[in-house]
């Protein structure tokens, strides 16, 4: 992974994250919002996959269906945010959606996935701060507005 700092002001800070053949995407990117103390952002990304874990929110299980996509596949739009969980520390939600080699799209939840051969990400800090507070009547985590 390299990184510039492309722009810093009120606040806010924007990045440029890129990522480099056989990177772990999720794991990768929350060791870089962790290590610059990221407590509200926004991310986008385009590039391509050797391989990815998508999951689908089941409401009734409360808990990801899996999908696992194992060819080579290209990021049409990767969107998501970074907000404090209960704990304090950095979590990113992340969902993508991706062309596959037949024309079709897949998408979903981005539980992980390999980079091949690059991810261009751009990470927007905001200037407040968010908080994800685990709510039982869904299962999870999700944006707590009041906080």
């Amino acid at each position: 992974m390299q990184f510039k700092l492309l722009g810093e002001g009120a606040g806010q800070r924007i990045f440029v994250v890129i990522l480099a053949p056989e990177e772990a995407v999720v794991a990768t990117l929350t060791r870089f919002v962790r290590g610059q103390d990221l407590t509200a952002a926004s991310v986008t990304a385009i590039g391509a996959f050797r391989r990815a874990t998508l999951g689908f929110f089941d409401l009734e299980r409360q808990d990801y269906h899996r999908i696992e996509l194992d060819e080579q596949c290209e990021v049409l739009s990767l969107l998501g945010d970074c907000a404090l969980g209960e704990e304090g520390s950095p979590i990113l939600h992340l969902h993508v959606v991706l062309g596959m080699r037949n024309g079709e799209a897949k998408g979903g939840h981005l539980i992980e996935a390999l980079v091949r051969p690059t991810l261009e990400v751009m990470i927007k800090e905001n200037t407040s701060t968010m908080v994800r507070t685990y709510r039982p009547e869904f299962g999870i985590a999700l944006i707590d507005p009041r906080k």
